[in-house]
Parts: C-alpha cells; structure tokens; sequence
C-alpha cells in the first residue's frame, strides 16, 4: 500500500462529486471510480481527472489499485455494497444511513471485524472543527450538567414522487436522509437513548413527509429532534446546560460556527472556523488514521456505535410504520 490511501468511489451521484472534490482539493488520492455504466464512470473520472474507471461494482472492487472504498449508492444498496468491498479486502467508509438497518449494519460490521478492515459510517459532522470544540467544552464542564438537545434538519427537497427523496423502494423519506442527523447528534452527546418517542406524517407514496422524535436518558436528559422533507426549518441546534448552553448556527452538521452562553444568558465564546471545500475530507481522514494506526475503531464513531444508532432508526420507523420493501 502507498503511503496514502488509494481511494476508489463507489457511485457517481451528487454526493460522490461532493466527496471526490474535497478529497482531490485536500490531497488525498483518488484512483478509480466504480459505476453499474462504463459510460457513466467514465465520465465522472474525467470530471475528476481520476485514471481508472469501471463499468461494474465487482470489477471496481477487485482493483488492486484500491486501498478503500467510498461507498454512496442509494440507501438499500449499501449494505450489500459494502459487503463486496470487504469481501476483496477494501476498506470502507459508508454514506449515511450506513444500511437500511440494524439487521444489515450488523451483517457489514461483522464481516469488517472478521476481515481487520476499518468500516467507518461518513457521518462527516462528527469530525467538523466546531463538533470537536464542543465536546472539548461539554468534558471541561463549561456547560455544567448537559440536559438537553433541541435541533432540527427540515429542508424542502424535490416534491417528485419519482424522485430517490420519495420513492419507498429507495429508502426515501425525511428520517433517512435529513432526521439521521439529530439523531445521530443526540447519540454523540448522550449515549444510548432509554426511552423513544416517536411520530410522523407521510408523504403519498408513504414515507415519513415528518417525524417529532424525543429521546430520553437515564438521567433524565431529553433529545427533542424534528425532521422534514418539504418545508425548510431553521437548520439549527442549541445545547443546553445548568451552567449555559451553545447554540449552532445554520446549517449546524455543516462545518459552521457557534455562540456559547454562560448561565446568565451573556455571551462568553464565539466559535469560527473556515475548512476547505465543505469538509467531508475529515472523515477520510479518520478512516486513513485508523489504517495507519492498525486499529479498526475510534472514539467518535465507532462501528458499534453505529449499528446501535440504526436500531433507535429502526424503533422509531416501528413507532411510525414506516417500512421498506423487503424488510
């Protein structure tokens, strides 16, 4: 293996250009992309300047050249597409959600624990300058005893019912795409959740249009989510302490900056950090880390942790009917 990871794409959409482009802007390696169409791969490695490109999944994931694999195919298809990765020894970063569930997550991450190979879930917030000073704040104790979380992703997305945002058979709906955020959020500061609350309105092909979450903890801190996928919301998170809080501005799981507040209500800290591009590279950058490292897990986000949060995703779906093809 180079120094650098070799990185391979999995998938020709819009969030692959998005990831390509901060790897290529930061200076990571890129040297193949895999798409169902040789036409298709072919032109996206052009955009890219990318030297190798492959007309078929088992083709792109047997290439030597590969060290690790972007995987951002439609939701159901992760699962199974991770699996091939692994299965020819690649290692694999997962666009959200990392399966369709729990079921699948804990199939792709047991084969990467049997195999030693890093699997990693790109929730690419997690690893933001600005998430990081707020966990440094939160373990020093400047916002005292940590209560509660309020944060919101509604956006208003493509009203198509063709559209992948709203098709059943491609994991649609607001939870999936936009509410695995807060979610996942609610994770990162409290842990597993004891309690969920959870319910919905549904778009007519019959995925969740919104969904009101509350999660509660054991020591009675409370996550108060909201996710929906044809009205935009302010995009904003507030955290809240005994002793003050911090409020994220929009669009908060993006890299952007915060206000802190001590318990009188006065500003003390105002967080600003520019990263280059939109700052999905930093999640390539832990996969690399822990490759070089020799260990197939980290603190942020571990692949335990990660197959749990699919289970809170798959209590709530339970708690408002939703379900996929298949399942």
């Amino acid at each position: 293996m180079t120094e650098r990871l070799r990185w391979g794409i999995l998938g020709t959409g819009g969030i692959a250009r998005t990831f390509t482009a901060d790897l290529l802007l930061t200076g990571f390696t890129v040297s193949a992309v895999g798409s169902r169409t040789q036409d298709a791969a072919a032109a996206f490695a052009a955009a890219h300047g990318i030297p190798r490109a492959h007309g078929s999944y088992e083709a792109f994931a047997a290439d030597p050249e590969v060290d690790a694999i972007y995987v951002s195919t439609p939701h159901p298809f992760h699962a199974e597409n991770a699996l091939l990765a692994l299965e020819h020894g690649k290692h694999v970063l997962v666009e959200k959600p990392f399966t369709l569930n729990a079921a699948q997550s804990r199939r792709v991450v047991d084969l990467a624990a049997a195999r030693g190979l890093v699997v990693l879930e790109a929730m690419w917030t997690r690893w933001l300058p600005h998430m990081h000073r707020i966990r440094e704040l939160i373990a020093s104790g400047a916002l005292g005893e940590v209560r509660a979380l309020l944060a919101d992703h509604d956006q208003k997305l493509p009203e198509d019912p063709r559209h992948r945002i709203q098709n059943p058979d491609l994991g649609g709906g607001a939870l999936l795409d936009l509410g695995i955020y807060p979610v996942s959020f609610a994770w990162d500061l409290f842990g597993a959740p004891a309690s969920v609350h959870a319910i919905a309105a549904p778009t007519a092909t019959g995925v969740d249009r919104q969904t009101a979450i509350v999660l509660g903890y054991p020591a009675g801190e409370q996550a108060l989510l909201h996710t929906q996928l044809d009205a935009r919301g302010p995009v904003t998170a507030a955290i809240i302490g005994t002793e003050g809080r911090i409020e994220i501005d929009s669009y908060w799981y993006n890299a952007t900056s915060f206000t802190r507040f001590d318990a009188a209500g006065d500003i003390v800290e105002r967080f600003e950090h520019t990263v280059p591009g939109r700052g999905m590279q930093f999640q390539a950058a832990e996969v690399e880390r822990l490759v070089a490292a020799g260990v197939t897990a980290g603190e942020i986000l571990p692949p335990e942790e990660t197959v749990a949060i699919m289970g809170t995703l798959d209590e709530i779906r339970r708690q408002i009917g939703l379900r996929y093809p298949g399942e």
